[in-house]
């Protein structure tokens, strides 16, 4: 092993005296590195447009999400409360009630998802820091802080008193009634705040102090639809799940944001998957130069290794020095490329060189475990390559 080792180093540093095959390694050499440059540099590219994508979510989405194990709704007593206040790692929880209205301006009448919340909601997640117009609702208020979708789609702003807004829902067991006082309870309400987000969002939800939500709904005082948690920053969310599901024993469904956005993230990771198997196709074209370069050498090497086999070496020997060269070249090429890879992408982390719009930079991610992706990918197409071409030696082709 060691003496194959040797004679591989020897043939990859020095030049052969056929200078097209000279040139034929070094386009090999490059294809590779340009290559793993290439799949870090897409890796680390699409990590910050995931990141970018799902930053907004954690605005508006806990790290936990308690639903009702039946139904649409559940009863939280105060005892409960202070049941799920004591459990190790919950910092805040906020009591919630989400459900389907119909939102009114006018002349225009629109489906939303109201979204009542207590005071504590502002605790668990930053949706205030995402209103852009307005302000976030006063506790106890008939006020609303509404999407940028929805104000557009009813034609309102914030703080319009000569348009009425109001909210409906269906009275329970009314069934299709074709009067709307008959069949609806309603609200009326004042937009104080428009926020943005993302276009679905927007386009959904309007947030009211949980109180109008339980007065438009017909709730009872401790009747909820969910319970949003923010977790201690050293928490272990297994363990805080685990904790939950023995003390309300078969009581709730707990979700993560992952969860909560699962489509989302489905989408996310099918698309890094095909970029990344896309990538190893290139990878995959660039080591045919690589299987083309150590046949070439094999042809060149003929005289030197049939002096190596009338010396006593076997053929087995000789090929693992050329499977040991393929697998140098594609090493050495493979690091240099990732660490062209991580310059470009720190790069453009520090000097913003590619934009996306005027005011920002084309997001990238330098992430330890692409590297791992990378260079695993690299070294293990390389041995299959270079095993391949090294099996083109055998004793007749020494011999001849």
């Amino acid at each position: 092993m060691n003496f194959s080792l040797y004679i591989a180093k020897r043939y990859l540093l020095s030049k052969s005296s056929n200078n097209a095959i000279n040139i034929m390694t070094l386009i090999a050499s490059a294809g590779v590195i340009i290559a793993s440059a290439a799949l870090f540099i897409v890796l680390s590219v699409f990590a910050g447009l995931k990141n970018y994508s799902l930053q907004f979510s954690s605005f508006v989405d806990p790290d936990l999400k308690i639903f009702p194990a039946e139904g649409k709704s559940f009863m939280f007593s105060d005892d409960d409360k202070n049941t799920l206040t004591n459990i190790q790692g919950v910092a805040s929880f906020s009591e919630v009630i989400e459900e389907r209205i119909i939102l009114k301006s006018e002349n225009k009448n629109l489906l939303a998802t109201l979204k009542g919340v207590d005071s504590n909601f502002l605790n668990v997640t930053y949706i205030d820091s995402m209103v852009t117009k307005g302000y976030w609702f006063t506790p106890n208020s008939n006020e609303v802080v509404s999407g940028w979708g929805i104000s557009h789609n009813l034609s309102f702003g914030i703080l319009d008193f000569r348009k009425a807004l109001s909210l409906y829902v269906p009275k329970p067991g009314k069934g299709q009634i074709s009067s709307i006082k008959g069949a609806y309870n309603a609200v009326y309400v004042n937009n104080v705040g428009l926020f943005d987000i993302n276009e679905e969002l927007n386009d959904e939800y309007v947030f009211s102090d949980i109180g109008l939500a339980k007065q438009l709904l017909n709730y009872k005082d401790n009747q909820i639809s969910a319970l949003e948690l923010k977790l201690n920053p050293e928490a272990d969310e297994n363990e805080v799940r685990d904790a939950i599901n023995s003390t309300f024993k078969n009581r709730f469904v707990i979700k993560n944001r992952e969860q909560l956005n699962e489509a989302l993230f489905k989408m996310l990771n099918t698309e890094n998957l095909a970029i990344y198997l896309i990538f190893t196709l290139v990878i995959i074209i660039a080591l045919f130069n690589v299987i083309g370069a150590i046949i070439m050498m094999i042809l060149d090497k003929k005289k030197s290794l049939n002096t190596l086999f009338n010396l006593g070496t076997e053929p087995k020997t000789i090929k693992s020095i050329f499977f040991w060269q393929g697998s140098l070249m594609t090493f050495v090429s493979g690091i240099i490329g990732v660490v062209l890879g991580f310059l470009i992408v720190l790069a453009q982390q520090s000097f913003a060189l590619i934009m996306l719009t005027p005011d920002l930079p084309y997001p990238v991610v330098l992430k330890f475990f692409n590297i791992i992706i990378v260079l695993t990918t690299i070294f293990g197409l390389g041995i299959i390559a270079s095993r391949i071409a090294s099996q083109r030696i055998t004793k007749k082709l020494i011999q001849s």
